[in-house]
């Protein structure tokens, strides 16, 4: 199996910043996309910000400019630079990857427990 575990998340005041890591581990043969999403109560989980395995990005709108995803590939390891934090972008954040498992071929999406960001005004 393969296990996703964030850190990072917690409180900040407006105009802060939080890093936020996300590791994979198990029977890993190759991870594709890594990315974070976000979630707050009553809506969808929307994406943040994705990494592709050869260190292509993208941002959704609310994220450029503030946000910035890397990926140690060596560590399984991505990460979300949150910076000029707003508000707005309190929620839960979740981890996901495209993983290729030992053994396998075809990939499969996994997603971390979430990790709660809470930006005060």
């Amino acid at each position: 199996q393969v296990q996703l575990v964030e850190s990072g998340g917690g409180l900040v005041q407006a105009g802060g910043s939080l890093r936020l890591s996300c590791t994979a581990s198990g029977s890993i043969r190759r991870i594709n996309d890594m990315g974070w999403y976000r979630q707050t109560p009553g809506n969808q989980r929307e994406l943040v910000a994705i990494a592709t395995s050869g260190g292509n990005t993208n941002y959704v709108d609310a994220a450029k400019d503030r946000f910035t995803i890397s990926r140690d590939n060596a560590k399984n390891t991505v990460y979300l630079q949150m910076n000029s934090l707003k508000p707005e972008d309190s929620a839960v954040y979740y981890c996901q990857a495209d993983v290729v498992r030992l053994g396998y071929f075809r990939s499969s999406v996994y997603w971390g427990q979430g990790t709660q960001v809470t930006v005060s005004s």
